[in-house]
């Protein structure tokens, strides 16, 4: 289930590409997330202006990406999504490339509700 209507899964991950190469590097062009996302240059180029549009990022004259608040926001549940659902996978003996794949399914199509459940119900086990 997408966080945001106007959103698409491919828009929700630019967005988490964006906020781990920040991470990473630190500043981040549309040629790194290219590369990250093993996607070209032209459709990065694309992903931006739509998500520059939509009020998730912006480019500053030096060309280097940055999240707004909401892309922000956003970028920042779909990898909390990302990294719970690989951690149990990997857990669970799934190979790390398999995780990781499946991952990228799970993290975008599971309702926030459900997630919240199973967050919250793992979090409450690792207490005991």
């Amino acid at each position: 289930m997408r966080l945001s209507k106007t959103l698409h899964v491919s828009d929700e991950d630019y967005l988490e590409a964006v906020l781990v190469l920040q991470h990473e590097k630190g500043m981040v062009r549309s040629v790194d997330v290219s590369r990250h996302m093993d996607v070209s240059k032209p459709i990065v180029c694309h992903a931006v202006v739509t998500l520059r549009d939509g009020g998730f990022l912006t480019m500053d004259e030096d060309n280097f990406l940055h999240l707004t608040d909401m892309g922000h926001e956003v970028a920042e549940k779909i990898y909390e999504r990302h990294c719970f659902f690989r951690d149990k996978l990997i857990a669970a003996g799934v190979d790390p490339k398999r995780a990781e794949y499946d991952v990228c399914r799970m993290e975008h199509n599971i309702s926030i509700e459900s997630f919240e459940k199973l967050r919250d119900y793992y979090s409450s086990q690792m207490g005991k």
